[in-house]
Order: structure tokens, then C-alpha cells, then sequence
């Protein structure tokens, strides 16, 4: 299963809406050029996050983005869900009940179903939080490496 770059932007743009700090707004701009990814993508992006809820639009001066519940309360999978919609591995299992004729006598509908919770259970046990603590530290790592190499 490959996500697709809609996918991979909508995470890093709620992952830097995350970082900030309660009250900072970010402008789409602002994201874009910390992140490396293209201005227009995004601003395709966060309609489909603010009409879902996870992101709130300010006008005005002082406008942007920021989100609509904590770090803590947003999964990846909501955000993989809310741009790509169902990530089951395969389309049969995309309803409720499964509507293929052959379901019944198909072997591989387990293993499918064994994949689908794997990844379940994946991105429904890592927050944001997870996320945006990860990252701090990855950062301070950075930080700290930069600071020994001028000291040389």
C-alpha cells in the first residue's frame, strides 16, 4: 500500500499546525516553505481538513490555520481517513459488510483483513503528540550535532 503525496502533506501540515504554540495561526505560505512542499498542493489540502473539523480558518491579519482539538485527540489515521478515505488495502473491504460476490469462498480475504488492522493499528495508536514530541527531539539532536561542529 503506498499513501499518496496528499496524504504525506496533510500530515505534515497538521504536524506543523501542532508544533505551534495555543493561539498561533499559520499561514498555508509559511507551512509550505518550512516544509518544502508546494504552496498550491496544500492550498488543495486544507479545505478537505477544515470542513472535517480537524483545522480551523482566521481571516484578516493576523489569519491562518490552526487546529480545532488538541495533539493529543488527533490520530494519524484520522488524518490519512479524512484525505484519502478508506485505507483498506484492497476495495472490497471498503463497506461495512463486504458486498463481493466471491467473499465467501475468497482465501485471501483474510490476509487482507490481517493487513488492514496491522495498519489500523498503526496509525490509530500514534497522535500527533507522538508526532510533534518526535520531532522536538529530532530537532534538539539536529541542534545539538550544528553546535559540536562549530565548536571544532
Amino acid at each position: 500500500m503506498k499513501l499518496s503525496a496528499k496524504s504525506r502533506y496533510a500530515l505534515h501540515l497538521m504536524l506543523e499546525l501542532a508544533m505551534q504554540d495555543d493561539g498561533v495561526n499559520l499561514s498555508v505560505k509559511s507551512v509550505a516553505d518550512r516544509r518544502g512542499i508546494s504552496e498550491k498542493y496544500l492550498e488543495q489540502i486544507i479545505p478537505v481538513l477544515v470542513r472535517s473539523g480537524l483545522v480551523h480558518s482566521v481571516r484578516g491579519a493576523k489569519g491562518g490555520y490552526h487546529l480545532m482539538k488538541s495533539p493529543e485527540d488527533i490520530t494519524v489515521g484520522m488524518i490519512l481517513r479524512t484525505v484519502e478515505g478508506s485505507l483498506s488495502p484492497v476495495s472490497c473491504m471498503d463497506d461495512e459488510v463486504n458486498q463481493c460476490a466471491r467473499c465467501k469462498a475468497c482465501v485471501t480475504l483474510d490476509l487482507w483483513e490481517q493487513v488492514d488492522q496491522a495498519i489500523s493499528n498503526v496509525v490509530d495508536h500514534v497522535t500527533l503528540a507522538d508526532l510533534v514530541d518526535k520531532q522536538r527531539r529530532l530537532d534538539a539532536r539536529r541542534a545539538g550535532h550544528e553546535s559540536q561542529r562549530c565548536n571544532c
